[in-house]
């Protein structure tokens, strides 16, 4: 994974993690209420960063064929 897609993966991940622990203790304070307001902001962020700098690595299909599970034959 390159930088400019595993840094939005690490801070949308760490803030979800932390907002559940906030949440299932019971302490659901204003930056639990925060993150919870700009988490549709963060998973479009997300989202974005993983479409426009990813790189798939499987085989491009042919001309005739469809889309299929690559791990059959």
């Amino acid at each position: 994974m390159k930088r400019a897609e595993s840094i939005p993966v690490l801070i949308v991940s760490g803030l979800l993690l932390v907002y559940v622990l906030l949440v299932f203790r019971g302490k659901a304070s204003g930056f639990a209420a925060f993150i919870f307001t700009f988490s549709p902001f963060l998973v479009i962020w997300l989202v974005y960063s993983v479409i426009r700098h990813g790189e798939y690595k499987g085989r491009e299909l042919e001309s005739d064929e469809e889309f299929g599970y690559t791990d059959k034959p």
